[in-house]
């Protein structure tokens, strides 16, 4: 029987609103502040079927690939096997998973001994040890680049809270009680989803509770379906690089071919960069979900939940062995650079068919900055994703000094990281002028951020782009500015590479400058009266 449009309507919405309160609630308990500031985490209500039907919306790269983490760790272990106080835990790439800083937590929930959902957090941990501090530049394989929790099935009374589970954790770590502490976050956030999906069971049934989130992911699947209807048949392809792959100086290709036939979209790769030997690589997890990322951020309006309603429609796939699906153990700490080139391969397809929905490229190029120090109580790592640019739309100016698409992180206040790392300071934090790409529609501006070393012994690494490549304008607008990296050391100033590490010396500056976005249309069709505001504002220079 089907549930009453009322009620369906009010269970909707409660399910999307226990998933923002778990994401919320593992922000305010993590302890790190990649977690805690930046907000690098994400958090999912899924169905006893293993179907995601609502998740928080904080870090893209994680929607749509919750359920394929999830798949693995089921087909071990079947629902039927689990008891109210197990738990799911993977941080595995070659398992449907994305990369190993990033870890899962699935928690079943259960009404009246039946199971009726799955609670899910993922949390970027600050460091799971591996061959260096917080991120290991140099790895040539996913062992070097931390530990490995392959799909597995504990108790949370009989290996954690100081279990055999807790302490292997703790013990390969540098800083345990980070790492602890956000998994424990993680807990935190999954009792509360647990609670509120349990709260519904009771007031409308386990039925009507299945009921409404199959028709969660039915009205989904349906307005994705009637958004592809409207555009043309046909076949569009394109391509996206990478500067490098931190070896060579040659150009990493992403190439796409987008089919869209009736009311559904399939996706492909083939034709790109075979997988390559450092840490570029991406997870057939990752690759699936920046791809659906993109188009339904392009085809569809914002009030559709993303849920796994989408993967029924829009079909993705790469080549084993590419860079967008590589083997084990290939190494795939960096594997957000390859995406975001898969999602302005798509973006880039799909201009051929809605140009005015889409936008130019943007900086769109993860950028984590790792300073680590190890000192008499142990180690302390800094780690932050940085941003750039946006590219700007056919009637939006791009957005400035914002992180990329699918990460969608924050900032960290430079208060709050200068009391949690007493071996930098933040001497400057800033817009690059002239950094957005001209146009119609000027595209958003990177920023600078320049740190000061107050140690000796501090270990600096990260991996970025743009630094050959700018981001690609559209309809006639000009490439954002490139990004860059310096060491200014006394008189010296060493140029860095995109992808490397550097040991840093007491009083050393570090300028880390982030890319711009592409312009959209011919800069002379830009009003005089946003031009004049953006030189009033410091964004363009006079003349420009």
């Amino acid at each position: 029987m089907a549930l009453h449009n009322v009620d369906q309507a009010i269970i909707h919405q409660a399910l999307l609103a226990a998933s923002y309160e778990m994401g919320v609630k593992l922000i305010r308990s993590a302890h790190s502040p990649i977690v805690r500031e930046a907000q690098d985490c994400s958090a999912a209500i899924i169905s006893a079927a293993g179907d995601v039907v609502a998740q928080a919306e904080l870090t893209a790269i994680q929607l749509g690939s919750i359920s394929a983490t999830l798949a693995p760790c089921l087909e071990l272990y079947p629902a039927q096997s689990l008891g109210e106080r197990d738990f799911f835990i993977s941080n595995d790439p070659f398992s449907n998973g994305q990369h190993v800083p990033d870890i899962f937590i699935f928690t079943p929930a259960f009404f009246e001994g039946e199971l009726i959902g799955f609670i899910a957090t993922v949390a970027h941990h600050i460091d799971m040890g591996g061959g260096a501090p917080g991120l290991n530049p140099e790895a040539g394989d996913v062992h070097q680049e931390g530990l490995i929790i392959p799909p597995s099935r504990y108790s949370l009374d009989r290996d954690w809270h100081g279990g055999p589970l807790e302490r292997l954790i703790a013990a390969n770590v540098r800083m345990p009680e980070a790492t602890i502490g956000d998994i424990n976050a993680q807990f935190a956030a999954n009792s509360i989803g647990a609670k509120r999906l349990t709260a519904l069971a009771r007031r409308y049934g386990a039925d009507d509770l299945k009921l409404a989130m199959d028709e969660m992911l039915d009205y989904t699947e349906r307005r994705i379906r009637a958004a592809i209807e409207l555009l043309p048949d046909g076949r569009y392809c394109a391509d996206a690089q990478l500067d490098n792959d931190g070896q060579s100086d040659d150009p990493v290709l992403i190439h796409t071919q987008v089919d869209i036939e009736g009311d559904s979209i399939k996706i492909r790769f083939d034709g790109s960069a075979p997988q390559v030997p450092t840490n570029l690589n991406s997870p057939i997890a990752s690759t699936i979900a920046a791809a659906v990322a993109c188009a339904k951020s392009v085809l569809t309006d914002p009030d559709i939940p993303f849920n796994d309603g989408a993967s029924r429609v829009i079909d993705v796939d790469a080549p084993v062995g590419s860079i967008l699906n590589p083997t084990r153990p290939a190494a795939v700490r960096a594997r957000l650079l390859a995406n975001h080139r898969v999602f302005n391969a798509v973006m880039n397809a799909l201009e051929q068919v809605c140009p005015e929905r889409v936008i130019a490229e943007g900086f769109d190029s993860t950028t984590p900055v790792c300073l680590s120090h190890l000192g008499e109580s142990g180690y302390n790592i800094y780690l932050e994703i940085l941003g750039g640019g946006y590219g700007a739309g056919s009637a939006n100016d791009g957005c400035d000094a914002v992180d990329c698409p699918l990460s969608n992180c924050a900032n960290i206040p430079v208060e709050s990281l200068e009391m949690d790392y007493d071996f930098l300071r933040i001497e400057n934090y800033g817009l690059v002028e002239n950094s957005g790409g001209a146009g119609r529609q000027r595209g958003g501006l990177g920023f600078e951020r320049v740190y000061r070393v107050l140690k000796d012994n501090v270990t600096f690494a990260t991996y970025s782009d743009r630094f050959d490549t700018p981001a690609r304008g559209i309809n006639g607008g000009e490439p954002g500015g490139l990004a860059s990296m310096t060491v200014v050391r006394g008189d010296e100033q060493i140029a860095l590479t995109s992808k490397c590490g550097f040991d840093l010396q007491k009083d050393d500056l570090l300028v880390v400058r982030t890319g711009g976005g592409g312009g959209y249309g011919a800069p002379a069709e830009r009003n005089p009266d946003e031009h004049r505001h953006d030189v009033e504002q410091g964004l363009v220079s006079r003349g420009s």
